[in-house]
């Protein structure tokens, strides 16, 4: 198969090689060293994964034929073209359907260049205006691209509003409907309306400044002096960037000036608080990026023990905590390791639980989760979260606080959890607790919940 050359051949390439290896498209696309190509290239990639549904949809009206009937290298060089047709009004539409076309016949030939090239004519003249705004269209014909915007087309597409928001939300977002279903009982329709956009968003990158080293605002303009594009979000000392490129070849990379981290996933440690004095364990810690603002939250003087069940990932949090210079207040142990030091050491002050979870709160970052998690699954997560939460709870000392955070938006996993250790647990009370739904505005971010157990007289 001769090699892709074009960002949008190199997206059809990933997206076919993703399910073949059955790998996330993520680890497949890094093999590609054209660094422009690959930038714009994976922006197709995940934008293709986060709207696959909908995607697929168009493609079965339009074509007449169900995917499954479409073979998957054909059916991606489709997706990728429709993705841009759709959610892309500032491409060409001659150049994305002429280099689907031109892709498709050196993998398949004539025969299957002239499918390719019927499916997204045909969708093109169904479409009626590539960005129209959505309160002056039909919303059964117009697939939202944002809260303002949408792809008008002559047909209907998606299901009613207002009659029927769960399917029309689902399909609308690519969501699964169980999902869909459980956070407008749980959220309401305007709340879930904003999750959903904010979980199909093209995430922004954020920097955490190492405060020991630097400020927000001295970390801002090296970046501008190196010709970064970039901003400090309101309240915080978070580093919005635009169009950052390749993380590591940042200014101030190297120096250990900065973590890449979520605005959403820096509000636990802050929930914490922890003290100069504290004996930290961070239970879940790789990829070290809570760990190292535990060291910058108590200014390099808490005495921090960094694990994580996986051993591999756990290398990450030595990277993380070398490259920041850190390695004076925080030790990196291997999983099996703690309970010697627990018992060495008669217990922790402080205790943070960052859980494995669903990951509903970020499905923009990791698209994939959308087409994996299921309602069982959610089950099985809680389970584990909550075995996890009593070992913590044991390793504290007689006053210790304990903070236990996800990604997640589901009530199993977050409030009603807290709520059922909390019963079976009378010696702690919870301090305070906090849910971040996801946000796709200027300073958009992700989702995520934190709660502050405090032991015994703490």
């Amino acid at each position: 198969m001769p090699d892709p050359v074009t960002a949008r051949s190199i997206a059809a390439k990933v997206l076919t090689e993703s399910r073949k290896l059955k790998k996330f498209a993520g680890e497949i696309i890094e093999f590609y060293p054209q660094l422009t190509e690959k930038s714009r290239a994976t922006d197709l990639v995940f934008g293709v994964i986060r709207n696959r549904g909908t995607i697929d949809l168009v493609i079965e009206k339009v074509s007449g034929r169900p995917i499954v009937h479409i073979s998957a290298k054909l059916l991606n060089i489709i997706r990728v073209g429709l993705y841009e047709l759709i959610y892309c009004p500032q491409s060409a539409d001659h150049a994305i359907v002429h280099q689907a076309v031109e892709y498709a016949k050196q993998i398949a030939g004539t025969k299957g260049a002239g499918f390719v090239n019927a499916v997204l004519r045909k969708t093109q003249g169904h479409i009626v205006n590539r960005e129209r705004k959505i309160e002056k269209a039909d919303t059964r014909k117009a697939i939202p691209q944002t809260q303002q915007t949408g792809c008008e087309f002559n047909i209907e597409i998606l299901p009613d509003r207002n009659s029927s928001p769960a399917a029309y939300l689902s399909i609308a977002f690519s969501l699964p409907d169980w999902l869909v279903e459980s956070w407008l009982a749980e959220y309401g329709r305007e709340q879930t309306t904003g999750i959903c956009f904010a979980s199909n968003r093209r995430p922004s990158v954020y920097l955490r400044p190492n405060l020991l080293k630097t400020t927000a605002e001295n970390l801002s303009a090296k970046l501008r002096a190196g010709g970064i594009v970039c901003q400090i979000a309101p309240e915080s000392q978070m580093i919005k960037l635009t169009h950052p490129g390749a993380i590591s070849e940042l200014p101030g990379f190297n120096e250990g000036l900065f973590v890449v981290q979520d605005l959403s996933a820096s509000a636990p440690v802050g929930l914490l608080n922890p003290r100069q004095d504290c004996l930290i364990l961070d239970l879940c810690a790789a990829p070290g990026t809570k760990t190292t603002q535990l060291a910058e939250a108590t200014a390099g003087q808490a005495k921090i023990i960094a694990t994580d069940i996986d051993a591999e990932r756990l290398n990450m949090v030595r990277d993380n905590v070398a490259r920041l210079n850190l390695a004076d207040c925080v030790t990196v142990i291997d999983y099996h390791a703690v309970d010697a030091v627990f018992k060495q050491s008669g217990g922790f002050d402080c205790v943070l639980v960052d859980a494995p979870c669903s990951n509903t709160g970020v499905l923009a970052r990791r698209p994939e989760v959308r087409h994996r998690i299921s309602r069982q699954a959610v089950g099985e997560i809680a389970k584990v979260q909550q075995d996890l939460l009593s070992q913590a709870a044991g390793m504290l000392r007689r006053g210790g606080v304990l903070c236990y955070s996800t990604c997640s938006l589901q009530p199993e996993e977050n409030r009603l959890l807290i709520k059922r250790f909390l019963e079976n647990n009378p010696g702690f009370n919870l301090k305070m607790d906090s849910l971040i739904l996801p946000s796709a505005g200027e300073f958009d971010h992700d989702g995520g919940y934190a709660a502050v157990l405090a032991g015994e007289n703490g």
